[in-house]
């Protein structure tokens, strides 16, 4: 196992456990700076991985001051935190356009944005903010490829950025959009769909400008494409996993540079045949997607994971040292395959400096309003 993940003192820990090592965590922030050529401006990381509010003081620490988020919990999060520009990457729908404009009213010193691709949920929001006085800045949500939600980018988004311009409420700045589905192994696929993409939102952008109308804030991508659009002088790079990372674009995604910062601590609660050992790892303490292995075991040499359920996981042992070492009791770290639907399965995660547990640490934005 990587001497990074070392911890002293776990007898006190229960498990399973969400450890978060801090040292890590710096030196990824560090790497999105680097990437970023050392301007923090060219970043708005997104706080859906890690939901906690001392790491976005961590960020806001080393001068990004920008972020991004899905739900108005983390919102609610990073104003509370001391964030003072934030993105709400989710169109605002039904009752919670009233709560965002609430949200607003409660946090004056933090500027809050949202996204819109619907001209009936933009002038529902318009109403909203009226009726408390305020004005939303709103940015067109593009559908580049990914088709999860967004608008065709195409004279339809021009004619929608046209009609926000006119509804009272809203202040239309600029244009998202998220490649999640551009996450290819090789760099130069990867970049050329970036240069696809982009070619596709500033083109949009330029004829609205054309006509007088600004569309100058451009925010685009997540972790995989971030490379790309870091070293882009008019764009927002939005990476989110980055700060976290996990095994899954660490094996797949080698040339972002980031390394796992959130490992689970279970403990081995039975062997019950020789070859077989069992954790106290159910699919309620760790990411069930995307297919397959939701972990890699990190301690316990020749282990393949097998069948899991709600609080149980079984590990088959093909190592013949490791089935007559292993005992019940005895600590297992787990990197998950995906942190980001981990950390929200846990109230709170244990930060590890200098091989110590230090502090712990509430994933205060892993409910949600109401």
């Amino acid at each position: 196992m990587d001497a990074r993940y070392d911890v002293r003192g776990l007898d006190s820990l229960l498990s399973p456990s969400l450890l978060f090592f801090g040292e890590i965590i710096d030196a990824n922030i560090r790497r999105a700076l680097e990437l970023s050529r050392g301007d923090p401006s060219r970043l708005r990381p997104h706080v859906k991985t890690h939901k906690t509010p001392e790491i976005v003081r961590r960020e806001l620490a080393v001068g990004i001051t920008k972020h991004k988020c899905a739900t108005l919990r983390e919102a609610q999060m990073l104003a509370e935190a001391g964030a003072p520009d934030v993105l709400i990457a989710y169109q605002m729908v039904g009752p919670n356009a009233g709560a965002l404009a609430a949200l607003m009213a409660e946090h004056p010193k933090t500027e809050f944005k949202s996204v819109v691709d619907d001209l009936g949920a933009a002038e529902a929001l318009g109403a909203a903010m009226q009726r408390a006085g305020l004005t939303a800045k709103v940015l067109v949500d593009l559908d580049v490829g990914m088709n999860r939600t967004g608008i065709a980018a195409d004279e339809g988004a021009l004619d929608l950025y046209r009609a926000l311009t006119k509804i009272a409420g809203l202040e239309a700045v600029g244009l998202h959009a998220y490649d999640g589905h551009n996450r290819a192994r090789d760099v130069g696929e990867r970049d050329r769909a970036c240069e696809e993409i982009l070619a596709v939102v500033r083109g949009l952008r330029d004829t609205l400008g054309g006509e007088g109308i600004a569309a100058s804030l451009l925010v685009i991508g997540g972790t995989p494409p971030f490379p790309y659009y870091a070293r882009q002088d008019d764009v927002e790079a939005s990476p989110g996993t980055f700060v976290l990372h996990d095994c899954s674009y660490g094996d797949g995604l080698p040339d972002l540079g980031f390394t796992p910062a959130a490992i689970l601590l279970s403990r081995v609660i039975s062997r019950p045949l020789p070859h077989l050992a069992c954790l106290d790892l159910g699919h309620k303490a760790i990411g069930a997607d995307p297919a397959g292995d939701r972990g890699q075991v990190l301690n316990v040499p020749g282990a393949k994971v097998g069948g899991q359920s709600e609080e149980h996981w079984v590990l088959e042992l093909t190592d013949e040292p490791t089935r007559d070492s292993l005992k019940v009791g005895d600590p297992v770290f787990v990197c998950p395959t995906h942190i980001c639907p981990t950390v929200a399965l846990h109230k709170s995660a244990h930060l590890v400096e200098g091989g110590a547990v230090t502090a712990e640490w509430r994933v205060t934005a892993r409910d949600r309003l109401g």
